[in-house]
């Protein structure tokens, strides 16, 4: 196991991705931000914390849970029920996804599908801590902490204070 990021690093760079959609959008005043389960949601908390602390304002936050967007998963039906309704509303809106880990771009592509049912989001941005490579999908994130190359073989575990009791990413 090797670690590559401690507490101070992984706040740096949620306030480097804070100060970007910031600047790459003019503004938050049209921005809502979703963290997808279950490490996205804390880190997106994280980054709206952020968010008002610099502009002094309040972005709406939620959680997505992409479970049943997933292609990996066998479902049960054509249409599955999906019991996360978000609590805001995406129409018309620049929606920031901010997931840990970005690897094949297939937990990216579940939840553009996730927000699309959701509603018309005038942008969709993509966020993520750490970027490891290896996509299978024509997909990139717009804001990254760390650019981290990997073999297919590693693992990349990202330990969140809220979840695990520490901050740090390891290389396993």
């Amino acid at each position: 196991m090797k670690y590559i990021l401690d507490q101070q690093a992984i706040g740096r760079m949620v306030t480097r991705i804070a100060h970007e959609i910031i600047e790459n959008n003019k503004g938050v005043s049209d921005v809502v931000i979703l963290g997808i389960k279950t490490r996205g949601v804390p880190l997106a908390k994280r980054i709206v914390n952020k968010i008002e602390e610099i502009e002094g304002f309040k972005v709406p936050f939620d959680s997505l849970d992409i479970t049943f967007y997933r292609d990996d998963l066998e479902k049960k039906s054509i249409q599955p029920v999906v019991n996360n309704q978000l609590h805001i509303n995406v129409n018309d809106h620049i929606v920031v996804l901010v997931d840990d880990v970005v690897y094949t771009g297939r937990t990216c592509r579940a939840a553009l599908d996730a927000v699309m049912d959701a509603g018309r989001a005038r942008k969709i941005q993509f966020a993520t801590l750490i970027d490891r490579g290896h996509r299978e999908l024509p997909l990139r994130a717009d804001y990254v902490g760390k650019n981290v190359p990997t073999s297919k073989e590693e693992i990349v575990s990202v330990h969140l204070v809220e979840i695990d009791g520490e901050d740090s990413v390891v290389i396993e």
